[in-house]
């Protein structure tokens, strides 16, 4: 559990009860600069009245701002979107559902966390060769370009792998790269860890990461054709049984 008071205010001051917040973002990827910001993620819970009536309650709670020094950037959805998103293969929330860096818990946490590690499919791989795109398309348009979005572009193809040849959820840049013992992280981290947001590279090292951003692409795309992950995760009545659950505890 994370339970700096900063982030346990944020739960205590939501205008909806919780069933989780977790840290998301470089704190989660492990590579967190002294001057990033908190991303706390999680599920907010609407009361029922706001849900069957034509008054519909907030589906998402964004709030960001500095609290005492801290600078936190807070999204929350609706446990019924919430789900939704986990059943359209989008890993990202599934990252946020097993994210180790707890500052609030339930019980039903426990049992989404459960459903979570059976939603994995081999088309979550569609969602990280994306999202590395994205990034990579960030990191090119930059001059010079920064350490963070290659930082991006390296975690998320490395966590598309590791998910496909696994099964495991592993957001963690650090602990990935004991697996796949790549030369040049080590570095990138520590440049980000001990620079700033907006640290730069050098313009000699771009052709070494454009090969390797090609490399680890068709590293993922043979993962995920090779991978033994089904091709549909049987989740939605649990998920729906969860959620009728957790909707009638708030009468």
């Amino acid at each position: 559990m994370t339970d700096d008071p900063r982030l346990t205010q944020q739960v205590e001051d939501h205008p909806y009860p919780l069933l989780f917040a977790t840290i998301s973002g470089a704190h989660l990827y492990g590579f967190p600069s002294p001057d990033s910001d908190y991303d706390l993620r999680g599920v907010h819970l609407l009361p029922l009245r706001d849900v069957i009536g034509l008054k519909r309650g907030q589906e998402t709670v964004e709030r960001s701002g500095v609290h005492d020094g801290l600078e936190i950037d807070l999204v929350t959805h609706d446990a019924a979107k919430f789900f939704g998103l986990m059943l359209k293969k989008n890993g990202y929330v599934l990252e946020q559902v097993l994210s180790s860096l707890v500052v609030h818990t339930t019980p039903e946490h426990e049992e989404l966390k459960a459903i979570a590690r059976q939603c994995v499919t081999r088309h979550h791989a569609h969602h990280y060769l994306g999202f590395a795109a994205t990034q990579w398309k960030l990191f090119n348009k930059e001059d010079p370009p920064r350490v963070k979005p290659l930082l991006y572009v390296y975690r998320v193809l490395l966590t598309g792998i590791h998910l496909m040849r696994t099964g495991e959820v592993e957001a963690n840049l650090v602990r990935l790269n004991e697996v796949f013992q790549l030369p040049y992280i080590p570095e990138l981290v520590e440049r980000k860890t001990q620079g700033t947001e907006k640290g730069t590279l050098d313009d000699g090292d771009l052709m070494l990461h454009e090969h390797e951003y090609e490399r680890l692409r068709g590293e993922l795309e043979l993962a995920h054709y090779a991978s033994a992950l089904p091709d549909i995760a049987e989740v939605t009545e649990p998920l729906n049984e969860l959620l009728i659950r957790v909707r009638l505890s708030q009468t």
